[in-house]
């Protein structure tokens, strides 16, 4: 269920465009289909997850979507002066809320599900975790730190482009010297990554088994998320928090070296969110 919040979240946070509109109104459809190859759900198993991602989306669009276009609006005030790292940690720290608030709304309808899951299924996730494990070693461990560091450049690149503008010589050196200068580590992302994975059929693995009741279920799958929101003291709490205070320092140094047509364009870029999340909302 988990997954289910994030499919939400990338659509809810950004919403640039009609495109994006769309895409949004149509998640409970491509949710199911994407959660499906993962679990490959079942004939009685299907219509309950329709209905519960539908449920979920209408949710999130009442409650949810006016929340993300306040914040817009704060951020949109912000976009035509300068900004602190304290200032954007702020706004992280926001959107986190929201993304917490999004996976404790959709614990009851997950503890159903996982209950409803048998071995074949949890299977069939096992070989879905090692097909995406296969093509993060792929994109991300079987390259030189260089083409790490390249691949990273160019996301960032796209990213800041989309919102700003064209950046200029300065500042496409300025954002190479955050990304060499970086923290990140995709070894330990990757170590993570496999022992969320394992946690996660551990779990599903006892819920087979076991037979908990719906609460007790819901309880632990509200004590997974939190780990992965609060990782426990540990090399990998370490480099989130420090992957955390770069980006707001980096998205500062990179903001308050913009033009004030670049900032104008943010706060255009950010007004069309707010009037995309307005759209989505009248249209329930």
């Amino acid at each position: 269920m988990p997954r289910i919040i994030g499919v939400l979240l990338v659509a809810a946070a950004l919403g640039a465009c009609s495109a994006i509109q769309l895409a949004y109104n149509n998640l409970p459809t491509v949710s199911y289909w994407w959660l499906d190859e993962y679990l490959d759900f079942d004939g009685a198993q299907t219509p309950k997850v329709r209905d519960e991602l539908s449920r979920l989306l209408a949710w999130h669009r009442q409650n949810e979507l006016p929340r993300l276009a306040s914040l817009l609006k704060e951020a949109q005030a912000m976009a035509p002066g300068e900004v602190t790292p304290e200032q954007v940690c702020a706004v992280a720290d926001r959107i986190r809320e929201r993304l917490l608030a999004v996976a404790e709304r959709a614990e009851p309808a997950g503890a159903e599900l996982a209950l409803s899951l048998t071995e074949a299924q949890l299977q069939q996730l096992e070989r879905k975790y090692a097909r995406n494990d296969a093509k993060y070693r792929k994109e991300w461990l079987d390259r030189t730190p260089e083409q790490v560091q390249e691949k990273r450049y160019d996301q960032f690149l796209d990213r800041s482009e989309d919102f700003y503008g064209r950046l200029n010589a300065e500042q496409r050196d300025l954002l190479k010297q955050q990304v060499a200068q970086s923290v990140f580590d995709p070894k330990l992302a990757y170590a993570e990554r496999r022992q969320r994975q394992q946690e996660a059929l551990r779990l599903l693995r006892g819920f087979v088994s076991d037979k908990p009741s719906p609460a007790q279920v819901r309880a632990a799958l509200h004590g997974y998320i939190q780990r992965i929101a609060e990782p426990p003291p540990g090399p990998w709490r370490d480099q989130q928090q420090a992957l955390l205070q770069e980006g707001c320092r980096n998205t500062a140094a990179m903001h308050n070296g913009t033009s004030a047509s670049q900032r104008a364009q943010a706060v255009r870029r950010l007004q069309a969110y707010q009037d995309d999340l307005r759209e989505l909302v009248a249209a329930r």
